[in-house]
């Protein structure tokens, strides 16, 4: 039974200009996106659905009435891609959840359905679905320009009248057609009559059990009750109102019917006048970049140069960005006067802020590199490519580049695991992305190297530190594979794992699509994490900032009087070097570093280095810094490096050097396998949507590094 009731509520929408929600569903790799982009240009904003994290795109449409020529708002909400009404993944999960539920705020009161016009047989099945849920539906063959090159012709009108709704053909990569596409929101502007069923539900089920589940779930379609009754069995095991081996090959009868109805329209409706140009190409490309070994290469050849020019490109504007904070943040100081509020702004807020912000570059090249993989069709080979391999540590091919990611920045990885559709895999993958090295860790890495290993060590033809920074790297992969094995087996899932991607045709990118993509995850990573960020950097702030009165007014004192005798500005400012450096070890934090010094001295570690772990959770690269306070030279040798000054210190109990090759060793251990920072805490949080995981991961990621750090300080002493 159509909904008769959407199509005149939709007719009293547009008589009293009450905005309209239009819902773009499609499979992946339709060309959803780019028209959703078309359409909606930059009035559009990204947040979650409510109670998953999965993203939601919704963008302002307005259209001009061609006929009233009086301006209609349209709200348009990108669904995330599927393939078919019979959720299997999170993704598909929501788009059946929007599309059903007739009492949320995302409700449809049109559904705008895109196809690719040079794969009707694929896209077809979905479309089927979606008009038998006897709603305001339109049709949009996308991506006509491939169906014409490939001598592809559909009669629209024919296809029309076999679905019974509006059918219109658009380019959104060029923007043709858009404008069409606006138009045909009007032509349910006055009621008309609802289509009827494509596929009926005799064919399916008994059609007296059909009207009970229809009565019972309160839909006015029976196929929606049927699918939305479904889906409840499903989710809960003890729901025993109906029959549920009444179901028992209710998807597959429906398949079978629906492909069999397409298979009519398709010889009614569609001409093929030629073989198609561009699979010939995508099968020529498909046997070099698929291929078992070669595809392998290539794929490493591929993120070899993608890793090394985001390494370059984001270095400079990270200087930049760098360099500006920190101009600001001086000329703040020389302007305001030394005040609670003003440490506050400037040591906190702002070294948040610069924490946060700095990243922005990288994201940006990490997530335009990938949009621009993806909109060739490249990415879906990537993972066709992987997933055998990654399926023995219980994980999928689209586990790869996430993982891949992190060697850059951990951030932008884990947010780029939304592309798992599978609960479970997307958590394993979340949960081990931080193994991976990071670029901010290697300050960490050249810095205790340095101090390790002398410049001249060479092993063979190679140098030697250059050797053990890729061992380092090497050996986060491996413990991110051997985790990733150990939770394939404490981790429960009922949810099976599918990993179903159809291989587009290879395509040139949009620069549109990637410059939006681009914009849209930075926006999401300064607003979303960034306000976690910013209340740990004033913790943060605040305990290496203050400490107990009396111990700190004593401090001051102290060193008042040598600041007054210093004879020369040198010597002044070594004296406030002191100053500093005393107030550190006096502060709340220097009092935690004291405190946690027995559970770090089995490492080799002091008390010293027991601050820098705790401020580096701000950032790993915080230790650099944390060491140049901590060890700034008592004497004139201002021309000393942190690494020279680190060399000489010595432990005043025994004599012997501080950071000798067990130390330092022990030390990269440690920070090989500890979680990164804080941002990375903050965006695990926010992918998960709960607390929980974030703590799990920095629990587990602790205990890792202690008990290598332990190991290899206990055997090399």
């Amino acid at each position: 039974m159509p909904d008769s009731y959407s199509f005149s509520k939709l007719s009293q929408k547009f008589s009293t200009k009450e905005p309209i929600n239009i819902a773009l569903i499609g499979n992946p790799n339709c060309g959803k996106s780019t028209l959703f982009n078309a359409l909606t240009g930059l009035h559009q904003k990204t947040g979650n659905y409510p109670g998953v994290t999965v993203d939601k795109k919704t963008g302002v449409c307005k259209v001009q009435n061609p006929i009233s020529k009086q301006t209609q708002q349209f709200n348009l909400i990108d669904l995330p891609g599927t393939y078919s009404l019979f959720p299997k993944s999170l993704d598909e999960q929501v788009s059946f959840s929007v599309l059903l539920n007739e009492k949320g705020n995302e409700y449809p009161d049109i559904i705008l359905i895109i196809v690719d016009a040079s794969n009707l047989k694929r896209h077809l099945l979905l479309a089927t679905q979606l008009i038998d849920l006897g709603r305001p539906c339109i049709l949009a063959l996308n991506m006509i320009d491939a169906a014409q090159a490939n001598g592809i012709s559909t009669d629209e009108d024919k296809l029309a009248q076999a679905l019974q709704v509006p059918v219109v053909s658009c380019n959104a990569r060029q923007g043709e057609g858009i404008s069409k596409v606006k138009e045909t929101f009007f032509v349910f502007e006055k009621e008309t009559k609802p289509h009827t069923e494509l596929v009926t539900i005799k064919a399916l089920v008994n059609n007296d059990y059909a009207q009970s589940v229809h009565r019972y779930i309160g839909q006015s379609s029976v196929y929606a009750s049927l699918l939305k009754h479904r889906n409840a069995l499903e989710k809960d095991e003890h729901l025993s109102i109906y029959n549920k081996k009444f179901f028992t090959g209710f998807e597959s009868r429906d398949l079978l019917f629906r492909f069999e109805k397409i298979k009519k329209i398709l010889l009614d409706c569609v001409q093929y006048s030629s073989v198609r140009k561009d699979l010939k190409t995508t099968d020529r490309l498909d046997r070099l970049i698929t291929h078992p070994f070669w595809g392998f290469i290539i794929f490493l050849a591929v993120l070899f140069i993608m890793f090394q020019s985001i390494f370059y490109l984001a270095e400079f504007p990270m200087q930049w960005i760098e360099t500006a904070f920190s101009f600001i943040t001086e000329k703040v100081k020389q302007t305001l006067p030394d005040t609670f509020l003003s440490n506050l702004l400037t040591n906190g807020i702002m070294a948040g802020l610069s924490g946060i912000v700095v990243f922005v570059p990288q994201i940006a090249l990490l997530f335009g590199f990938i949009s621009l993989l993806e909109d060739s069709g490249y990415m879906a080979r990537v993972s066709f490519i992987m997933d055998k391999l990654m399926r023995k540590v219980g994980l999928n091919g689209r586990s790869v580049i996430p993982l891949i990611s992190g060697m850059a920045c951990a951030v932008p990885a884990i947010m780029s695991t939304r592309t798992i559709s599978n609960k479970k895999e997307r958590l394993v993958t979340i949960l081990i992305t931080p193994l991976m090295s990071c670029s901010a860790r290697l300050p960490v890495y050249t810095l205790l190297i340095g101090i390790m290993l002398p410049s001249s060590m060479r092993i063979g033809f190679f140098d030697a530190k250059g050797l053990v920074l890729t061992l380092l790297y090497l050996m986060g992969i491996a413990m991110a594979v051997l985790v990733a094995f150990v939770l394939k087996y404490i981790l429960k899932a009922k949810e099976r794992s599918y990993f179903m991607m159809e291989l587009p045709v290879y395509r040139v990118p949009q620069a549109k699509t990637v410059l939006l993509t681009m914009f849209e995850k930075v926006k999401v990573f300064l607003i979303d994490a960034g306000k976690i960020i910013m209340i740990i950097s004033i913790i943060l702030w605040f305990l290496t900032s203050y400490g107990p009165k009396k111990e700190m007014a004593a401090i001051e004192k102290k060193y008042e009087l040598a600041l007054a005798q210093a004879p020369s500005d040198s010597a002044k400012q070594e004296v406030r070097t002191a100053l500093q450096t005393q107030k550190l070890q006096a502060s709340y934090a220097g009092h935690l570093g004291k405190m946690i010094e027995p559970a770090i001295k089995p490492l080799g570690f002091d008390w010293k280095i027991g601050i820098s772990l705790i401020t580096s959770i701000a950032a790993r690269e915080v230790f650099v810094g944390t060491m140049a306070t901590l060890y700034q030279s008592k004497d004139k040798e201002d021309n000393l490096s942190i690494r020279q000054k680190m060399m000489r210190e010595k432990n005043p109990e025994t004599g012997e050097l501080v950071y000798n090759f067990a130390v330092c060793l022990s030390l990269l251990m440690f920070y090989a396998f500890a979680m990164q920072c804080m941002s990375t805490l903050a965006v695990v949080k926010r992918e998960t949507n709960t607390y929980k995981w974030a703590l799990v991961q920095f629990i587990y990621m602790s205990a890792l590094a202690y008990l290598a750090s332990l190991l290899v300080y206990q055997l090399l002493r």
